[in-house]
């Protein structure tokens, strides 16, 4: 335990002074939810832009804290050779995967407080049939899509070179922002809809927009496909991932 939270509060620190970190994780999703919320780029299924955007860059968000980011860092300390160096400590491979999962449940809280303030200066109010259990429901959906998203991550960083692994990121970051309903409703996605579904970005995206645009209960596929992703991807990175 002594271990875990040492490193927990290094991996905090290391991600909280990082700019570049910070201006992915919550400066890119304020910056679209004030743009599309500003500009009418896209027709919405809602009656104010924010309250179908608001969801999104949430999930946004989160697919940025939970798997660009880690996959990214993890993956340059594994190139650099300083998760050989932490093999060689009390910390294992458990712990240290643990310690980075809470520092990105950490800054999501960041995240979480910066963009709902944002959202409800632009217009944002929740919708009058969301009941409290369904808003409750939403802390359940992050935190399975965030243990999705950071096995996800740490099986590219724990698998892929360091080059590799950085396109690797910033390609599968961008192709789940376009097809997974953040942005773009899933409507619009012609033939691409039916495999979306089956993505945790898109679940997560669905559910998010279910409670928070519509006032309505997330779907049990939504939940289906979540808890498949927080069960599989955690399994395999621990199965695959190498400190070197």
């Amino acid at each position: 335990m002594t271990a875990l939270l040492a490193h927990t509060r290094i991996e905090l620190a290391l991600a909280l002074r990082k700019g570049e970190t910070l201006l992915l994780t919550v400066g890119i999703p304020v910056l679209f939810l004030i743009f599309f919320s500003s500009v009418d780029v896209i027709s919405v299924p809602t009656a104010t832009s924010v309250a179908f955007l608001y969801p999104g860059i949430v999930a946004l968000s989160i697919l940025s804290s939970a798997f660009v980011s880690p996959s990214i860092a993890t993956g340059f300390e594994r190139g650099y050779g300083a998760l050989a160096r932490l093999q060689a400590t009390p910390l294992g491979k458990g712990r240290l995967l643990l310690a980075k999962s809470i520092s990105v449940m950490v800054v999501e809280l960041l995240q979480l407080g910066i963009m709902s303030a944002v959202a409800v200066a632009l217009g944002y109010h929740l919708p009058s049939g969301a009941s409290g259990a369904e808003v409750v429901s939403i802390v359940g959906l992050i935190v399975l899509a965030t243990i999705s998203f950071g096995g996800l991550a740490f099986l590219c960083a724990g698998l892929l070179r360091m080059e590799v692994n950085l396109a690797a990121s910033n390609g599968l970051y961008l192709v789940l922002l376009l097809i997974s309903g953040m942005v773009v409703p899933l409507s619009k996605l012609g033939g691409l809809a039916p495999v979306a579904k089956f993505l945790p970005t898109t679940a997560l995206s669905e559910g998010l927009h279910a409670v928070l645009s519509f006032g309505q209960p997330v779907s049990v596929q939504s939940w289906s496909v979540l808890c498949f992703w927080a069960i599989a991807t955690p399994l395999l990175a621990l199965r695959y991932f190498r400190f070197e």
